[in-house]
């Protein structure tokens, strides 16, 4: 699932290469924390969060056969926890 989301991510930035997944699994749960640069953070965003939000829900869709959920988080560079 976690090349799902790394090819999905990769169409819309222009440095495939810069971005950073930590990727944190639990018993049913697994969590991606995307990292991007400052110019790609909003092209990975998208209008009102549309791109994120269809991300999310390919995501979801392709997992209900995995039994798991998981949880996708967007940060910019440098951006604290």
């Amino acid at each position: 699932m976690v090349e799902l989301i790394k090819y999905i991510v990769s169409q819309f930035v222009d440095n495939p290469d810069d971005v950073t997944y930590d990727v944190t699994e639990t018993a049913r749960e697994t969590n991606v924390t995307i990292t991007l640069s400052e110019s790609d953070i909003g092209k990975v965003i998208g209008r009102q969060g549309k791109i994120a939000k269809a991300l999310r829900t390919i995501v979801r869709a392709a997992s209900q056969k995995e039994n798991r959920k998981y949880n996708i988080e967007i940060k910019e560079r440098g951006e604290k926890e």
